[in-house]
């Protein structure tokens, strides 16, 4: 591709809204209610992406929530770079991974929409390296792009990987080497909607493999379902078709010795269904799987009819798991289902557990994990997850203790005995409303994710504690925030780390902006620091463009002349963003505070009335350049001319005003 082909390109992908048959009002989701018990759900791009004008308002800022219930504390994840949490956005159906050789490397994924008043949605992700004690959002994979269904996966050797619904069936896998810092260009990955990965981690001859499915009602390539990489996600093979009867809502999972087993809900969610493959394992064969069964999981796969007396109005109740055993104990090669299912009762949902000792072949009778005994709560977004030593953890939504089906707290339990018994339920989140912040489209996602320890589970999931829906992290056990192979509580009750803030965090694993060695928050609360704008961060780390000494969240008069007027209105130009002394981005030619369309015009405009012009070879007075010439190259300033490489750089860093 030549340098023209390059820009042209880059400005498509940066500017373009894509025009769609009959725009102008919202497009129907295509999720509804059709044939009994069944859910018709189909991930589409539904609309372009918000304008500015709707992107504006997550310029508006708040702190982040770290909530707390019954010793559980859940940290927000979808926050900038000093903790603060966007207003005006949403975040909703995460999924996590973590590195298995280093568990203080995890990497969250989710649904982004960077305004609610757009269904447009993007592959949001942030990175902790430090247990999820602290998050890193650096923003959105493949800017610009709409992106659905995210799913990840961390590989035996610590890679991790982001399979995502791009457009309308098709899908893309990134993979990062380095903890989700950065990621590679997309692979195509075949696919289809609501698709699910698993990575073959064992020692056998499947290592490393990577399997996919997805719903064949909205597939790719017919009735394929089914794909397979063999080189780690380089590339994919053909995708293959599962046999009849389809399965859909479904996931998989690699057992101990390498067999691969997929669970799901019927087509028309009747039933649910059982498939294994143990050659799928060989990168020499092609996969065939040896059957597809039906079992009886106590109860149907449901999804919302758009009525407000249901929990997800639009979306999933949520979708099967399955898990296999890989412990040394008299549970391993156990094989589990579960999910949030309706049960032949009045009983709107509860969350339903099977297993089988045998390879998949027979399956025990269904148990009821939720101990509630109200026959009107709704237990959904059933999640499942097993430890290597063979402990299986599972959270829910419930709403047992509110009686509203809007109104739930996450609830957990585990079972150390194959599922045979389970804990006590035990309440791990305060009450949230999921029907706040829906992001034009009445509902909160379709699923939760987990991965479990032998010390605990990692659990990313969406409320909206902050009246709108954001992702989460909850660890649920012990945590070593600091890698030294001592967990948090004994590092704090020996003196080994300090807790200035009793919230039972060592501190050396709190955000320090400042690096004064004191944890923000402690701060804050013993004023070494004042915190003006009662963000919990301290005043010396937040943006004082008019370099006054007042920080800008507490500075009407923003440009520092004594008087309140329009240079006063740009305090949330981000840091990545070339900004006069006023904090207006300098690229903004027409004082709106924003980089948009008509900036765009004046800056390459071709009228003789405009100072800059663009041009191959076009000389630039130095004022010209200097405002304008943003690409800058190793070791050196702008590249001596303005550009569309400069425009792309500044629609695509102004993700956020």
């Amino acid at each position: 591709m030549n340098r023209t082909d390059a820009l042209t390109a880059l400005l498509m992908t940066v500017l373009l809204q894509p025009t769609f048959a009959g725009q102008g009002s919202p497009a129907p989701t295509g999720d509804g209610e059709g044939e009994v018990g069944e859910f018709i759900h189909h991930e589409q791009w539904e609309g372009p992406p918000p304008t500015h004008a709707m992107v504006r308002q997550v310029a508006a800022m708040s702190r982040s929530t770290i909530v707390v219930r019954n010793g559980f504390r859940s940290i927000q994840v979808n926050t900038d770079a000093l903790g603060l949490n966007f207003l005006g956005d949403a975040a909703n159906e995460p999924s996590i991974a973590v590195d298995p050789a280093d568990a203080a490397r995890l990497v969250i994924g989710w649904r982004q929409f960077d305004s609610v008043l757009s269904n447009f949605r993007q592959a949001g992700y942030a990175y902790s390296h430090d247990g999820g004690q602290t998050w890193t959002f650096p923003g959105v994979l493949d800017p610009g792009q709409f992106r659905s269904d995210p799913v990840l996966a961390a590989d035996g050797d610590g890679n991790f990987y982001y399979y995502s619904l791009s457009a309308l069936n098709a899908v893309e896998l990134f993979k990062s080497i380095d903890g989700g810092v950065s990621w590679s260009i997309p692979v195509p990955g075949f696919g289809g909607d609501k698709e699910w990965m698993t990575i073959d981690r064992t020692s056998g001859v499947g290592r490393g493999n990577i399997y996919t499915v997805w719903n064949s009602q909205f597939s790719c390539c017919g009735l394929a379902d089914f794909a397979r990489s063999i080189n780690g996600g380089v590339s994919f093979q053909s995708p293959l078709s599962i046999p009849t009867p389809k399965m859909k809502w479904g996931a998989l999972d690699v057992a101990r010795d390498g067999t691969l087993f997929l669970a799901g809900s019927t087509l028309n969610q009747a039933g649910h269904l059982i498939s294994r493959s143990t050659n799928a394992q060989n990168k020499n064969q092609s996969p065939v799987f040896d059957f597809v069964n039906a079992v009886n999981l106590g109860g149907v796969t449901r999804g919302g009819n758009g009525s407000a007396t249901m929990p997800n109005p639009n979306g999933l109740f949520g979708q099967v798991t399955i898990a296999t055993d890989h412990s040394d104990g008299l549970t391993s090669g156990n094989v589990y289902i579960l999910g949030s299912v309706d049960p032949p009762t009045a009983d709107p949902l509860n969350v339903m557990f099977i297993r089988s000792q045998d390879g998949g072949l027979t399956w025990s009778t269904p148990v009821r994990v939720n101990d509630d005994a109200s026959s009107t709560a709704w237990q959904w977004f059933g999640t499942m997850s097993v430890a290597p030593n063979g402990r299986i953890d599972v959270v829910w939504n419930d709403t047992r203790n509110t009686g509203v089906a809007k109104k739930s707290e996450l609830f957990y339990s585990f079972s150390v005995d194959g599922g045979a018994n389970w804990s006590q339920n035990v309440a791990i989140s305060p009450v949230f409303d999921s029907h706040l912040g829906w992001p034009n489209q009445n509902k909160i996602g379709d699923y939760y994710d987990m991965v479990s320890d032998n010390s605990g589970a990692n659990l990313a999931y969406s409320a909206t504690f902050n009246g709108e829906q954001d992702v989460y992290f909850l660890r649920i056990g012990d945590t070593d925030c600091n890698g030294n192979g001592v967990t948090d509580a004994e590092d704090i009750a020996t003196e080994f780390s300090d807790d200035c803030n009793g919230n039972g965090v060592p501190d050396d694993c709190e955000r320090d902006c400042n690096s004064n060695m004191i944890a923000d928050t402690c701060d804050v609360a013993d004023r070494t620091s004042l915190d003006c704008d009662n963000n919990l961060v301290p005043d010396e780390c937040g943006p004082d463009f008019d370099f006054d000494g007042v920080v800008d969240g507490c500075d009407d008069d923003r440009d520092g002349d004594g008087t309140l007027n329009s240079t006063d209105q740009c305090p949330f130009t981000p840091l990545d963003i070339q900004a006069n002394d006023r904090g207006r981005p300098i690229s903004d030619t027409n004082g709106d505070c924003v980089v948009s369309l008509p900036d765009l015009v004046r800056l390459v405009g071709s009228s003789p009335s405009r100072k800059c012009l663009w041009g191959p070879g076009v000389p630039l007075s130095p004022t010209c350049t200097d405002f304008y010439d943003y690409d800058v190259l190793p070791g050196e300033g702008g590249d001596g001319v303005v550009d569309l490489f400069d425009v792309a750089k500044f629609m695509i860093a102004f993700g956020r005003e």
